[in-house]
């Protein structure tokens, strides 16, 4: 009876301590996921956090620009909206997201000590995307035609084309400045890419005061100010690159002309699957063109999508440091650790999405003031507000999910 007894406590002990296992083995687990969230968060933002600021300091020159023509008339404001968002942009998004193939090639190139491959990479990227900038040229030289057959009006049409003209120069500076963002991305010296994006904003609005209200050169002056400070990017990102990436610059090379057409394949592809979404909103400022009083459709619309861009920096900032991640983990054999960055990333860049999409709301009737001062332009933002909200938070993910595909398609390269 005494065993009996005795094995009865024991199962009694052990009863009464399952209850408490199990709640210390929840809490251990629950201590284990804040603890990985938390790397996982801190990985993350070392990339984010550097390209976040860069990407809005270079977006914020455009918003510069687009401001100052803005308080020149009407007019003014819908030919630099037009041919800074729909011309421009509409390579942009194309350069962009070619450029975009340097971060799992970079990447994978760094982790495996091959440094001399990024500089290498680089160049090929160089070669490809100015090659591209030729082939887009039409879109430049013949935009006042294009935006005619769009239903432009005739004055924004012909002030668009002229605009576009001046911002050739601009174009050809996204075949070299990407690469470079890129290149140094991936070694993650993003702090370098923040300090040079500060000094190109801060020579943007000193020109674009110069241009256009002291020398009084109009919205051509705004163009020619934008050219400059974009240039400003990519010799000072390129003089951080000689200066201080001695291991992954080596100087120019003749292996760089070597592997270009699968180094152009991947480049397309990464190319389609940014740009495409990006296309759309050119789309329906060019369609605008159709509507009563186009002029103040053209300005409403153009502000609307200048701040669906300026925030949709942080998705791309995502963009690529999900990118970047998954490539890191997949790299080391660690697909739950890609399948968790990418959780962490699209869960951060919606919560983010969020904010901004209550800011517009509560500001709804003020925030066009940036760009304007025309009743009629400041109705009709107002108007498309709740709209404009909606799709940043809807454009919180997508990006993000495109870096996750851009860092696995590269991986299995």
């Amino acid at each position: 009876m005494g065993s009996i007894d005795r094995e009865q406590d024991g199962n009694d002990l052990n009863q009464s301590l399952l209850p408490k296992q199990e709640e210390n083995d929840q809490t251990r687990e629950k201590g284990d996921f804040s603890n990985k969230l938390w790397i996982e968060t801190k990985k993350l933002w070392f990339i984010v956090g550097p390209s976040i600021f860069s990407r809005v300091a270079a977006f914020t020159m455009n918003v510069v620009t687009q401001a100052f023509a803005g308080h020149l008339g009407d007019v003014q404001l819908a030919s630099i909206s037009i041919a800074n968002t729909v011309i421009v942009g509409f390579n942009f998004g194309l350069l962009l997201g070619m450029a975009s193939a340097l971060e799992t090639l970079c990447g994978q190139a760094f982790g495996a000590k091959r440094y001399h491959m990024l500089g290498i990479y680089m160049q090929r990227s160089w070669i490809v995307l100015f090659f591209c900038c030729f082939l887009l040229l039409p879109f430049y030289v013949f935009a006042t035609p294009i935006l005619k057959l769009f239903g432009q009006p005739e004055d924004v049409a012909e002030e668009s084309g002229i605009v576009a003209l001046w911002l050739i120069p601009l174009h050809f500076s996204f075949a070299f400045q990407f690469p470079l963002q890129r290149f140094l991305q991936c070694q993650l010296k993003t702090p370098a890419i923040a300090w040079v994006s500060v000094l190109g904003l801060i020579v943007n609005v000193l020109t674009s005061w110069l241009f256009v209200f002291v020398w009084d050169f109009g919205v051509v002056g705004a163009a020619i100010a934008l050219d400059i400070s974009w240039w400003v990017l990519v010799f000072g990102l390129y003089g951080y690159v000689v200066y201080a990436c001695p291991l992954t610059w080596t100087g120019f090379s003749i292996e760089a002309f070597s592997g270009l057409w699968e180094f152009l394949k991947l480049s397309i592809a990464s190319g389609i699957m940014l740009c495409l979404e990006n296309w759309y909103y050119r789309i329906l400022i060019l369609m605008t063109g159709h509507l009563k009083n186009a002029t103040v459709a053209v300005d409403a619309l153009s502000i609307c999508m200048t701040i669906n861009g300026w925030e949709m920096m942080i998705p791309l900032a995502f963009f690529a440091g999900a990118g970047v991640r998954v490539a890191n983990e997949l790299g080391s054999g660690n697909g739950e650790g890609a399948k968790f960055a990418t959780l962490v990333s699209v869960l951060e860049s919606t919560a983010i999405g969020l904010f901004f999409c209550v800011i517009i709301m509560i500001f709804h009737n003020q925030f066009a003031y940036i760009f304007t001062t025309s009743t009629d332009v400041l109705e009709s933002v107002d108007d498309m507000a709740f709209l404009l909200a909606v799709t940043i938070l809807l454009n919180s993910v997508q990006p993000v999910l495109s870096g996750v595909a851009v860092g696995r398609d590269g991986k299995s390269r």
